[in-house]
C-alpha cells in the first residue's frame, strides 16, 4: 500500500485535476494557495518518482509528469484506514460524521440520497 504524504498527495491532485504536467506548472498551481519554492516541488516530485506514485515522461526538454495511481484507488486506501482507525471500522458513523459537520452542500446532498435510494433498491432485489 503506497502511502502519500500531504504534500504529495497535493501534487497528485494537482495531476489528477490537470493532467500530466511540467514541475513548473505544478509548482505554479500549488504556490497559488501556499508558497513553495520550486526546487521543493521538484524534489518532492522526484521522490514520488522513486516511490511509484508519479512517472516522468522525458522525452522533451521540461520533463511531464504524470500520477502513476489513480485517485479513486488512493481514496479508497485512504478511507479504509480512516474507517478503521477512527471510526472502529463503522461506516455509519464515518457518514454521520462527515455530514453532522455541516460542510456538505445541497448537491451533494441530493447525490446522497440517490445513491442510498439506489442502494436499497438493489437490497431489495
Amino acid at each position: 500500500m503506497i502511502k502519500p504524504t500531504e504534500s504529495e498527495l497535493e501534487i497528485l491532485n494537482i495531476l489528477w485535476t490537470n493532467g500530466p504536467s511540467s514541475v513548473r506548472e505544478v509548482n505554479k498551481k500549488i504556490n497559488e494557495q501556499k508558497e513553495v519554492g520550486y526546487t521543493t516541488t521538484l524534489k518532492l516530485m522526484q521522490i514520488m518518482t522513486q516511490k511509484g506514485l508519479v512517472e516522468r515522461d522525458e522525452s522533451s526538454r521540461s520533463h511531464i509528469y504524470s500520477a502513476k495511481i489513480k485517485a479513486q484507488d488512493i481514496q479508497e486506501q485512504m478511507l479504509d484506514k480512516l474507517l478503521n482507525t477512527a471510526f472502529g471500522g463503522s461506516a455509519s458513523k464515518l457518514v454521520l460524521s462527515a455530514l453532522g459537520s455541516g460542510k456538505a452542500s445541497a448537491r451533494e446532498l441530493e447525490e446522497i440520497k440517490a445513491l442510498i435510494q439506489k442502494l436499497e433498491h438493489d437490497g431489495n432485489q
